[in-house]
């Protein structure tokens, strides 16, 4: 079956032009890299011509990333292959009939955690357009997030039916999972091993050379289409166990009335052969695209693929949504931390006005997808209490979901309030004065809730502030310091 596929990939000779859909956190870096590399003639960066992401089209072609984080190297490197000409963006999607290889990189959420039906709406559309304009030997590549099966299952089938062509015989199809991160991402598809999958010995082939050349330090790993679903959902899926396991020893901490971050660096001190005790950081909650659902991709992919062969405990949860519901709560649990370190100033969470800082969901970044800082918005606002946001990097013009009236502008948003919660660790935040800060809040005592560890206890007891902060035992019960404002 493979032999015909193996025919038309020779004729066409190596990968030169190649289409990447979706231009976000993950298509944008990976088309500029894929311009850039030797033996590529051009990358096409396809963008549908929306209301609400149709302006990336000019900016990009423009040299002008729409990505307004601290992304080292993006800017220069988008310059570099608009000029050169080795990069457009377009709506056009008929072009993808002269790509040698087209890549998908567009979001994969869940509808609804409780029933793990994900929408695929999004992704099918592309699914679609790559397929109506399909030509034998096209290398097509899934890179986003999805549930195992997806491959060889959904993205087959749609891909066989709009393009009349069969995949292994007539075009390759692949699946090669994006492992980066905000604020770097042009660093990690370089240096990150990358785990390619394909339906078939030569569509894996094809797409190993495909990636090859944007790789630095990162080496390829083969493996089947489904080996390689199952590894992005469990390696993001482990990850958000990890700082489950944070979490909940922050509150243990707190309830016992320690410091987390003592006993943090008390259990990475053990090291040796064979030791690993990978501790990760607590915090008010875990937000982004993918650790916020890519458990239940994991958890429907062995639904759909092999329950029947699945031995485990029977009427246990799994761990891994164990550790998802915990993560959940931790702005739940920021909220009890706001309404005691009110109540300590002698004041309720009803009438109260509250200074929300940070709406991205990571530190020094405009990415706000799934943001812990909303479900704390809604509940205190459901508490009766005013909420103002500050963040300096979120553009409420371009940001989908953003509160009314978020702000760029610090001291307004501090001014008059009862309390501060710090949920992202911008850098704007660590060098706030406590002074100066319950000056604008024109109280005298202001609470702080600190969800990042970004300000110092003492300092901010010192100056009068009723501080609480996440797995701080060892200071959430102190004593309130009586000064005049």
């Amino acid at each position: 079956m493979t032999t015909n596929l193996t025919s038309l990939i020779k004729q066409r000779g190596p990968i030169r032009t190649i289409g990447v859909f979706g231009m976000g956190y993950v298509g944008i870096p990976a088309a500029l890299l894929f311009a850039n590399a030797p033996g590529t003639e051009h990358v096409y960066g396809f963008q549908r011509d929306s209301p609400t992401s149709g302006y990336k089209i000019a900016m990009l072609n423009r040299g002008e990333s729409p990505l307004k984080g601290e992304e080292p190297g993006l800017g220069d490197l988008l310059k570099k292959v608009v000029s050169a000409g080795t990069f457009s963006c377009t709506p056009d999607f008929s072009k993808v009939a002269g790509c040698d290889a087209v890549t998908l990189a567009i979001q994969t959420p869940f509808r609804d955690k409780k029933d793990l039906l994900p929408d695929f709406t999004p992704l099918i559309e592309g699914i679609r357009n790559v397929g109506r304009h399909l030509t034998p030997g096209t290398l097509v590549v899934l890179e986003s997030t999805i549930t195992p099966g997806t491959t060889a299952g959904m993205a087959r089938e749609i891909l066989e039916a709009e393009s009349g062509l069969v995949a292994g015989e007539d075009f390759a199809l692949a699946h090669a999972p994006e492992r980066v991160m905000v604020g770097r991402l042009l660093r990690n598809i370089r240096e990150h091993d990358r785990c390619v999958g394909g339906i078939d010995e030569v569509s894996t082939r094809r797409a190993v050379e495909l990636y090859s050349r944007v790789l630095t330090t990162g080496q390829v790993i083969p493996m089947t289409a489904t080996a390689a679903e199952v590894t992005k959902t469990a390696e993001n899926t482990f990850r958000d166990l990890q700082i489950a396991a944070i979490n909940q020893l922050a509150l243990y901490c707190e309830a016992m009335g320690i410091n987390v971050y003592d006993v943090r660096a008390g259990v990475a001190s053990l090291k040796g052969e064979g030791i690993t005790r990978a501790v990760l950081w607590p915090g008010a909650g875990v937000g982004g695209h993918c650790l916020t659902k890519d458990t239940y991709h994991l958890e429907r992919g062995v639904q759909q693929l092999g329950p029947d062969d699945l031995d485990y405990p029977t009427g246990r949860e799994s761990l891994y949504t164990l550790a998802r519901g915990i993560n959940d709560f931790m702005p739940v649990h920021m909220l009890r931390l706001t309404e005691s370190a009110l109540a300590q100033a002698g004041k309720t969470l009803e009438g109260a006005k509250i200074a929300l800082l940070g709406w991205a969901f990571i530190n020094d970044s405009d990415d706000a997808r799934n943001t812990p800082s909303e479900p704390f918005y809604e509940m205190a606002r459901a508490a009766g209490a005013e909420v103002r946001v500050h963040d300096p990097w979120v553009d409420p013009a371009t940001a989908p979901d953003v509160p009314a009236g978020l702000s760029r502008d610090l001291e307004g948003v501090l001014e008059g309030a009862d309390a501060v919660v710090v949920f992202a660790g911008h850098k704007e935040y660590r060098g706030l004065v406590p002074a100066r800060v319950r000056e604008l809040c024109g109280c005298a005592h202001p609470a702080i809730i600190d969800g990042r560890n970004v300000v110092n206890p003492d300092v901010w007891i010192d100056a009068g502030f009723a501080y609480r902060g996440i797995g701080r035992g060892d200071k959430n019960r102190h004593i309130i310091e009586k000064m005049a404002l």
